[in-house]
C-alpha cells in the first residue's frame, strides 16, 4: 500500500504528467530554489542531499509549482550520480519547457569531505541586457561562479 503522496509523485516523474500555464508576456526570470532534494547514490545506496537552483526564462509555459516540487522529489528513490541528476534536471526542463534561458545547479552536502556543486546554462544570448542583469542579480545571491566567455 502507497503513503499518500507516493502515486503523485511517481506521476509527475514523467514531464508529459506536468501541469504547464501560459508564461506572461513580457520577459522575466524565474527564480526557484529547492533545498530539500534528495536522491540515491548509485554505488553505497545512501542518501545524496543538495539544494537545486533553477533559474529561467520561459518563452510560452511556466511548470506550475506542485508539478515542479513532485518531479524534483521523485528523484527521492532513484539512484543516480550528482552529475546525471542535474543533467538529467537540466535536460527534461529544457525539453518541456523549451525556456529561452536556463540554469541549473546542483549544490551537493558534502560527503567524504568533499563538495559538489554541477552548474549547467544555456541561452544567455536569447535575451535582453535588463534580463541579463536580473540573472547577475540572481546568481550574485546564490554566490553562483560562472566564466563569462
Amino acid at each position: 500500500m502507497n503513503k499518500y503522496g507516493d502515486e503523485e509523485v511517481l506521476k509527475y516523474g514523467n514531464p508529459k504528467n506536468w501541469e504547464l500555464w501560459p508564461a506572461y508576456k513580457s520577459e522575466y526570470l524565474l527564480d526557484e530554489s529547492f533545498p530539500e532534494f534528495t536522491s540515491i547514490c548509485p554505488r553505497s545506496g545512501y542518501p545524496d542531499f543538495a539544494n537545486i537552483h533553477i533559474l529561467y526564462v520561459p518563452k510560452k509555459v511556466v511548470i506550475e509549482l506542485k508539478a515542479l516540487k513532485l518531479f524534483l522529489n521523485s528523484y527521492r528513490t532513484k539512484r543516480i550520480s550528482h552529475e546525471n541528476v542535474t543533467n538529467e534536471i537540466f535536460d527534461l526542463l529544457k525539453d518541456t519547457l523549451k525556456p529561452a534561458y536556463l540554469l541549473i545547479e546542483g549544490d551537493f552536502t558534502p560527503r567524504g569531505n568533499l563538495k559538489t556543486i554541477i552548474r549547467r546554462e544555456e541561452g544567455l544570448s536569447n535575451v535582453s541586457n535588463d534580463t541579463k542583469h536580473i540573472i547577475d542579480l540572481a546568481i550574485n545571491r546564490y554566490n553562483i561562479k560562472y566564466i563569462d566567455y
